[in-house]
């Protein structure tokens, strides 16, 4: 019997077998070919490439193994991250007015809560700079301070090998000296008396400084920090908060609103802000009692507080912490000349800003950001719609609970507070 039939049929099949699995192979390759030839090169997906170009391509969706990220810079201690404040628009003020009111959240700043982180860092920077401080050496830094300041030196100074020694009023909320007891900083809490008394706690802070140096049986030297005088204090805000605030609103900026205690930050804001923008007005904020106000709009230092009899206590009278003063300050006098008005802030009016904040926007800062909040809002009302107010959000409330915010009293369950009602316009 002839078997080659069979033996046809078998090696056929065998053939057909080891063809479809060659050509399952190249079929894709063909295919992709096929594919190019029949695209033109200057579509979207091919512009600018020729045909002749190799296209190397990876596959994200796998590690092989190890995860891929981005390196990121790690800061370098407490100091990194003073700085870079966010700036938002505060809702509330900017709907009731017409205008952008814009907040640079400076209670932010993540050493001691507020602006005056950027001024002991540059102080400290500037005496190290110039010899006239030693990390480790046992140096002591002294400064008078009504609160913020101090609470800003005493964390930085532990953070680059310093002691901190610090003077205040004992009329300040008692928030501030308990803090600073907690960072380890020596605390004098002295009786508020006027500049010219050696009591007065500026004038403490730098004696005790002298009176350490010359003192051979103690460790290292007493260092007075001067916020009031030294002008690294505005310089900080020319190089820091000024450029940010100009880079944060684009060039876009109207007015800029600020209170004033030692005076670096609206002298320091103003002398970067001004020479970019010379239609800026530059607004100073000043509590009642305090002198500034007619220093701006009189050229003298008086307040109808002043008149005999009539003050309380031996500062500014206001309830209001950090900004208000009546004297002039080399760091205010670096900007005066560049503030083009005043508005005169009531404590009554401080008081219904902070509550207005917390109850309409959930912002909850002290006394002089109150008073800054106030101003803009007063200053809004004058300009008219659609102007761009920037102004500086300076501590958070809780520096301010045992004196300010319980004068305040709580939001409670209120929602439907009136501005025009609470502020004299």
């Amino acid at each position: 019997m002839d078997h080659r039939p069979r033996l046809y049929l078998c090696t056929a099949f065998l053939c057909g077998v080891l063809l479809t699995l060659g050509f399952k192979d190249f079929y894709p390759d063909l295919e992709r070919r096929f594919r190019r030839r029949r695209t033109p090169i200057n579509s979207i997906a091919g512009a600018g490439l020729a045909s002749k170009d190799k296209i190397d391509l990876e596959d994200l969706t796998r590690t092989h193994g190890k995860d891929k990220i981005a390196n990121v810079e790690v800061a370098e201690g407490i100091e990194a991250c003073v700085g870079n404040t966010p700036l938002f628009r505060i809702k509330s003020l900017s709907e009731e007015t017409g205008c952008e009111i814009l907040g640079k959240a400076e209670f932010l700043n993540g050493a001691g809560g507020s602006p005056k982180d950027r001024v002991a860092l540059n102080m400290i920077k500037t005496a190290e700079e110039q010899g006239l401080l030693t990390p480790h050496s046992g140096d002591t830094i002294y400064e008078g301070t009504v609160g913020s300041t101090g609470i800003s030196l005493a964390t930085i100074c532990r953070a680059r090998g310093y002691l901190a020694h610090i003077c205040m009023p004992s009329d300040q909320a008692t928030e501030k000296s308990e803090l600073l007891l907690k960072l380890g900083a020596v605390v004098d809490r002295v009786p508020p008396a006027p500049i010219i008394d050696p009591m007065h706690f500026v004038n403490r802070a730098r004696n005790l400084a002298a009176d350490h140096t010359a003192d051979p049986t103690r460790p290292g030297r007493g260092y007075f920090a001067d916020q009031f005088e030294n002008q690294v204090n505005w310089q900080a805000h020319l190089e820091g908060t000024g450029p940010e605030i100009f880079h944060q609103c684009g060039g876009r900026i109207d007015a800029f609103v600020a209170g004033a205690g030692t005076g670096g930050t609206i002298a320091g804001v103003a002398r970067l802000l001004k020479p970019k923008l010379p239609d800026l007005r530059v607004v100073l904020a000043d509590p009642q009692g305090s002198g500034l106000f007619n220093r701006i709009k009189n050229g003298v230092m008086f307040d109808t507080l002043e008149k005999e009899g009539t003050r309380r206590r031996s500062q500014v009278d206001t309830i209001v912490e950090g900004i208000g003063i009546n004297r002039i300050t080399a760091n205010f006098e670096a900007g005066r000349e560049l503030i083009d008005d005043a508005f005169k802030v009531t404590d009554e009016e401080a008081l219904a800003m902070a509550r207005w904040l917390a109850e309409k926007d959930g912002i909850f800062v002290g006394s002089s950001s109150a008073v800054n909040c106030v101003a803009a809002t007063k200053l809004a009302r004058q300009l008219g719609p659609g102007n761009r107010i920037v102004t500086i959000l300076c501590d958070s409330g809780t520096r301010h609970l045992s004196k300010f915010w319980d004068r305040a009293g709580n939001v409670g369950g209120i929602t439907d507070s009136k501005l025009d009602e609470m502020i004299s316009l």
